[in-house]
């Protein structure tokens, strides 16, 4: 893996990427870069790297702790994974002598922690994590699901014991939740969608309610980075493009990333789409850098993990270079926290989409994406359509609380004389809004007949 001098023969650089293909927060630092071979086209190839042959191994896990076993052995140099387990590979790598590692980019986010969550079968009688006392509750052990759970029974005061817990990968929690072998799984991005939107499950807890960010980033070994930082540059210059090409055609981004991972196309949207559950950005921002902070609390207060200090583990040096070839401002957009948001004209309701988290969106089949202005516009435009013999992918709203973009015949409806139809994932906020508004809580299909009268 050396790297050639001046009258050196020619010699192949092995990089190692881990990935998490099926986890749709890290798609544009793994599988849209792979599948459209954008690392490939910014390797250097000048200079000392003029007589270098690439061997890029990527290799694909379905969570975190995985990537960091392979970068401790050597095997990999850069890895992708969520939070929890990021801040496990950089503990873990504390004490190596060959190398430490560093997280330099992030690949994607939400501050309110949504993406995480826990599920139960549709047809059970839960509704809450206080429900499942006594239950088998299943999580893939070590990854930001399991993080998530750690961080919820601390906050509600529930005892190790409250439930149990087991290890289980989302492929076979997935299907012991659908035979009901279990009460209820826990999970990362995409699959407290994913099983709700296959017709299974339904969520009881969502990762906001931990009220502490949720993320995926990109971790590099020291030694590779400093050894190569032109190919360090180079992913980071392809983490750009990916995230550039997944906005330029969200809809096709969606229809790709499913054919290459196997998740629902509809799924993929509602995280990476317009106004959707994770802001795609690599900048390391100062609140995801505290909540690495708090998971490492939470990890050392459960007896996971002893002295870690994140500060000196984070490294922005490569992706502020990486955004400043390209003539962009790094610090402008560290600062922000702005996504890219749901616009248009309103067809149905005959007005543009002016506040972007009030919209809604139709995904027609084998047509196009509609936007709406409104929760209300979207339903009457959902009810029209299905009067009219249109079929329907699927539709979109968004929390009116909480502003995270929902499956519409996921939620819980809010309507009444005095009270504007008003959609959320969690029973608990609808029925406390409400309350307070004086409207009462409805069925998708109640919502659907309010919003056509």
């Amino acid at each position: 893996m050396g790297l050639p001098g001046a009258a050196a023969a020619a010699e192949t650089l092995t990089i190692g990427v881990g990935t998490q293909d099926t986890t749709t927060n890290t798609a544009t630092t793994g599988v849209v870069i792979r599948e459209l071979k954008l690392f490939e086209k910014r390797l250097p190839r000048d200079g000392k790297y003029k007589d270098v042959t690439y061997d890029l191994q990527w290799q694909n896990f379905t969570s975190g702790p995985p990537v960091t076993n392979g970068m401790m052995a050597g095997k990999l140099h850069v890895g992708g994974m969520g939070d929890y387990p990021l801040v496990v590979n950089g503990y873990t790598f504390q004490n190596n002598s060959e190398s430490k590692s560093q997280l330099i980019a992030i690949a994607a986010y939400n501050l309110a922690g949504s993406g995480n969550g826990v599920v139960v079968n549709k047809d059970s009688p839960y509704f809450s994590l206080q429900d499942l006392k006594g239950k088998v509750v299943s999580v893939p052990f070590g990854s930001a699901a399991h993080g998530m759970m750690l961080k919820a029974m601390r906050d509600a005061g529930l005892p190790n014991d409250f439930f149990t817990l087991v290890s289980q990968s989302p492929e076979v929690g997935a299907t012991n939740l659908r035979e009901n072998k279990i009460d209820a799984h826990a999970d990362f991005v995409p699959f407290a969608e994913l099983l709700p939107f296959r017709g299974f499950a339904r969520k009881v807890f969502d990762g906001l309610q931990t009220d502490l960010p949720t993320f995926h980033g990109v971790v590099v070994r020291t030694d590779f980075a400093e050894k190569y930082p032109e190919v360090v540059d180079a992913y980071l210059q392809a983490v750009l493009d990916a995230e550039a090409w997944v906005k330029e055609d969200p809809k096709r981004a969606a229809e790709m990333i499913s054919k290459w991972t196997g998740t629902d196309k509809e799924v993929v949207y509602i995280f990476l789409g317009p106004g959707g559950i994770m802001t795609i950005d690599p900048t390391l921002k100062q609140p995801l850098v505290d909540a690495a902070k708090e998971d490492v609390k939470v990890l050392q207060g459960l007896g996971r993990m002893k002295e870690f200090d994140v500060d000196p583990w984070v490294n922005d040096k490569f992706i502020r270079a990486a955004f400043k070839e390209r003539g962009l401002d790094y610090d402008e957009r560290r600062a922000s926290t702005a996504n890219y948001e749901v616009k248009g004209e309103d067809a149905f309701c005959k007005k543009p989409v002016t506040e972007p988290r009030k919209a809604g969106e139709i995904w027609i089949k084998d047509g196009d994406i509609q936007p709406f202005s409104s929760a209300a516009c979207t339903l009457a435009a959902f009810s029209d359509f299905k009067a009219k013999g249109v079929a329907v992918n699927v539709a979109y709203v968004f929390d009116a609380g909480r502003g995270i973009k929902l499956f519409a015949d996921k939620a819980f409806y809010v309507t009444g004389d005095n009270a504007e139809l008003a959609p959320f994932m969690l029973k608990a906020d609808a029925e406390a809004y409400a309350a307070k508004s004086g409207g009462k809580v409805v069925s998708f299909e109640d919502a659907l007949a309010a919003a056509k009268g």
